[in-house]
């Protein structure tokens, strides 16, 4: 089965930037979708962005645009999220998910599989 780990989180101050990583072991991610989506306490699950499998389509949540980058690089089997300009309210608990449809879709039922996810605290 498909396992995804998260990396890259932690605590930033406002306008801060991280990179996000969303890994694969034994098996490749060329052939998934990719979607980020965060957590916050107490809030539902919402989307943040997602790149299809050839990363030649992306989209992004309109809180996120202009701020956020998804990315992939199928050589390290690594799809990233790259956030700038970061504020208080992107703090939430990052996940990445993967879909078996290859396609970028901005709804969680798409997805099949899902990581662990990683902390992102944005605080002064």
């Amino acid at each position: 089965q498909l396992q995804l780990v998260e990396s890259g989180g932690g605590l930033v101050q406002p306008g801060g930037s991280l990179r996000l990583s969303c890994a694969a072991s034994k098996f490749t991610l060329d052939y998934y979708g990719i979607g980020w989506f965060r957590q916050a306490p107490g809030k539902e699950r919402e989307v943040v962005s997602c790149i299809n499998s050839s990363g030649s389509n992306t989209n992004y949540a309109d809180s996120v645009k202009g701020r956020f980058t998804i990315s992939r690089d199928n050589a390290k089997n690594t799809v990233y999220l790259q956030m700038n300009s970061l504020k208080p309210e992107d703090t939430a608990i990052y996940s990445c998910a993967a879909s078996a449809q290859r396609a970028c879709f901005m709804s969680s039922r798409n997805y099949n599989y899902w990581g662990q996810g990683t902390q992102v605290t944005v605080s002064s």
